[in-house]
């Protein structure tokens, strides 16, 4: 192992300039080559790679987003778009690669490993949905960023005497909404892994207003949105005022947490050891507060389990 690269894919998570920095200044302690590689597997194919120094990531732990960009890339998904990927890698020398991002960025990586090239994925996604992991780099920071709009809603909210239904992401997986909700004090958290009935919601809302409360915020995984017909529907049974807010990708955005930031420098520290040790076809995680490491197969088979007992918590504090 002479030459590792680096690259960034899919959706942006606070905390990737994190995961960069550790991989780039590990594998020069290791006295490694490390290239850049810009625009994820779309700008592999295109050639876009550069040798990086501890300069290159200095004053980046901070920052939002990531430094090498990311895009989507249909042609990579082709065999031919792998082969000419491989090519591309070996024209390089690079040896080994590691690719931060979600699932289908470590899909991408696992069919690299098998064509010869040593990967390692790290999960970067706001998403929270590698089940393999308790924690995926950018979900802190992405909570937070709930959180804070949750906070500055309700005061909104409280002041109208009205119904706040807030859309977060997370795609078919509803961690944002729940840790965002149970902390956020939402009197309602609506996930896909658990559904809901409008008609037990709205009557919730009608029991409360009852006892003399004038105001509701709900929060909504996009996975079973949208928030605007929900709140029409809210509205038009029970007769308060219901808004919908939609944070959208403000929520991938935002200089990353402490957590997000110790997290993705543990990681990319643990690619390095890997690549290092001869190690292929691995992905990081977080289990118990202690780093590991899975095959790529194992991991992306993992089943994904919702978290019961937290969802019991935040309904029962609810009210």
């Amino acid at each position: 192992m002479r030459t590792i690269a680096v690259l960034t894919s899919g959706g942006d998570a606070p905390g990737m300039n994190a995961a960069i920095r550790a991989v780039v200044r590990t594998g020069l302690d290791k006295d490694l080559e490390v290239m850049g590689i810009q625009r994820g597997y779309s700008g592999l194919l295109n050639g876009e790679i550069f040798r990086m120094d501890r300069r290159s990531v200095a004053d980046i732990i901070q920052r939002g987003g990531t430094m090498l960009r990311t895009a989507r890339c249909e042609e990579f998904k082709t065999e031919a778009g792998r082969k000419k990927a491989y090519n591309i890698l070996k024209t390089f020398r690079v040896d080994g690669l590691v690719v931060i991002g979600g699932d289908g960025s470590f899909r991408g990586a696992q069919l690299l490993s098998k064509l010869g090239i040593a990967t390692i994925g790290l999960p970067g996604t706001i998403d929270n949905d590698l089940p393999y992991t308790d924690y995926t780099i950018g979900f802190d920071t992405a909570i937070n960023t709930v959180l804070d709009a949750i906070n500055k809603l309700r005061d909104t909210s409280t002041s109208h005497e009205r119904v706040s239904v807030i859309e977060v992401m997370g795609r078919n997986c509803g961690d944002i909404a729940l840790y965002s909700g149970l902390a956020g004090g939402a009197e309602s958290i609506i996930v896909p892994e658990k559904g809901y009935d409008q008609n037990t919601l709205c009557r919730t809302i009608l029991e409360g207003k009852m006892r003399g409360k004038m105001h509701n915020l709900i929060v909504l995984a996009e996975g079973i949105g949208g928030a605007e017909e929900l709140a029409k529907k809210i509205e038009e049974i029970t007769g308060m005022e219901a808004r919908a807010t939609k944070l959208g990708h403000i929520q991938r955005g935002g200089s990353p947490t402490c957590m997000d930031r110790i997290l993705a420098s543990r990681m990319g520290y643990k690619a390095v050891e890997l690549l290092s040790q001869g190690k292929s076809s691995r992905v990081v995680g977080i289990n118990g507060g202690k780093i590991v490491d899975m095959d790529i197969d194992e991991a992306l088979a993992v089943p994904r389990k919702f978290n019961v007992e937290l969802y019991k918590v935040a309904n029962v504090l609810s009210y």
